[in-house]
C-alpha cells in the first residue's frame, strides 16, 4: 500500500500557503518534507502537527493507494 499527499498540496494552494510556510509553522525538517514530496512514509507525529496547523483531519491530507 502506498500513500500520497495530493490532498495536502491542494489544501496549501486553496489556503494560499507555500510549502515553506507550512514547514516553518510545523517545524518539519527539510528531509521529512522531501519524503512527503516523494510520497514516502513519514511519522504520525509529523502528520498530526500538519493537521494542527491546517485545522483538519488526517484523511484531509493523506490518501492510501493500493
Amino acid at each position: 500500500m502506498q500513500v500520497n499527499y495530493k490532498k495536502l498540496w491542494k489544501m496549501l494552494i486553496d489556503k494560499d500557503m507555500s510549502k515553506a510556510e507550512l514547514r516553518e509553522k510545523t517545524k518539519i525538517a527539510p528531509s521529512t518534507f522531501h519524503k512527503m514530496s516523494n510520497n514516502e512514509y513519514v511519522s504520525l507525529d509529523v502528520l498530526v502537527r500538519i493537521c494542527s496547523v491546517m485545522k483538519c483531519g488526517l484523511d484531509d491530507i493523506v490518501e492510501m493507494e493500493r
